[in-house]
């Protein structure tokens, strides 16, 4: 409990003490959005790297050299625990949105962080809200700002499982001609939503995998891209799961 109850105190006190961050960043994006897309990455990332000390995870990274530092890519990732966004985030090279849930926007600060790390807020009972989502995606790519996506839509709460891929999440790519770089998660839902409320030290391993462009497959490849890319991370999640 002690873990649990000091990331509590510390993400509370991150929020409260970065108000004047966020208005300072604000005015930062009026003269120079750039500038602003990098120091709110720097900010959150490093936030989100003292969670991960606090936590005690140890944390394994593979085949980070896959990952393009000089374009915007679409990172499609399995989702079992709350700590996927903490622990991929903070490694992301290049300004990053995540597509979120749209209740998270009922948590002041937390929601402005996000909005202006270009995260999205996805309705997942409106067909037509969530298409709009995906064309926001869109434009952010375009404007060279990497889209994360953890397309099984919700987490996963069963151990050693994959749920269906939403293939209206790969559009983004399809759209844009950008990468995209599987990710494969193991054991994250070991540092805290197998044994709630208690955080536990545990080992992590996070896998990128080779950057896949649609561009370069044919259209049946395309029809089943989703498997395809649920394949490959699988895969990886259970080869990675010898070195837990």
């Amino acid at each position: 409990m002690i873990r649990f109850i000091l990331l509590a105190l510390f993400v509370l006190l991150f929020l409260i003490c970065s108000i004047p961050l966020l208005i300072a960043e604000y005015f930062i994006g009026k003269f120079n959005m750039d500038v602003k897309n990098r120091s709110s990455l720097a900010i959150v990332q490093w936030a989100f790297r003292v969670c991960l000390f606090i936590t005690g995870v140890k944390l394994t990274v593979i085949g980070e050299e896959n990952v393009p530092k000089d374009e915007p890519v679409l990172y499609i990732g399995n989702h079992r625990s709350y700590f996927d966004v903490v622990i991929t985030y903070a490694r992301v090279p290049n300004p990053t949105g995540y597509i979120s849930k749209k209740e998270i926007l009922r948590y002041p600060l937390l929601r402005d962080w996000m909005r202006y790390l270009h995260c999205l807020f996805l309705d997942r009972q409106d067909l037509k809200q969530g298409m709009k989502t995906i064309l926001e995606g869109i434009e952010k790519v375009k404007s060279g700002i990497s889209i994360c996506i953890f397309p099984e839509g919700t987490r996963n709460k069963v151990n050693d499982t994959f749920l269906p891929f939403h293939e209206g999440s790969f559009k983004i790519a399809e759209k844009t001609g950008c990468a995209i770089i599987p990710m494969s998660l193991n054991n994250t839902a070991d540092i805290f939503e197998d044994h709630l409320p208690r955080i536990k030290k545990t080992h992590v391993i996070l896998e990128y995998g080779k950057p896949i462009y649609m561009s370069e497959m044919s259209r049946e490849e395309k029809k089943g891209i989703g498997m395809k890319v649920q394949q490959i991370i699988k895969e990886t999640y259970f080869k990675n799961k010898e070195l837990l």
